[in-house]
């Protein structure tokens, strides 16, 4: 369950936090995406819901990859 998991003394955190980091961008993008899509027109729009689900999306990123991410191996 936690392969690669950022607690592993063989995994290498600056890795882990890059690895995770983009992850986690690219997790509040889509969310961003979709909540502005849903809306019927720009003009409807609420951006701080867009704000505080991209930022919500980005933090449970981050926590999803604490169990531990295919792109850190152990050892490396």
């Amino acid at each position: 369950m936690f392969k690669n998991c950022v607690f592993k003394p063989d995994v290498n955190t600056v890795k882990w936090l890059k690895a995770a980091g983009v992850r986690a961008i690219k997790t509040v993008a889509q969310t961003a995406i979709a909540t502005i899509g849903a809306s019927a027109t720009m003009g409807e729009v609420n951006w701080a819901v867009v704000g505080s689900a991209s930022l919500l999306a980005g933090v449970v990123s981050i926590l999803t990859s604490v169990a531990g991410i295919p792109e850190v191996k152990e050892g490396e």
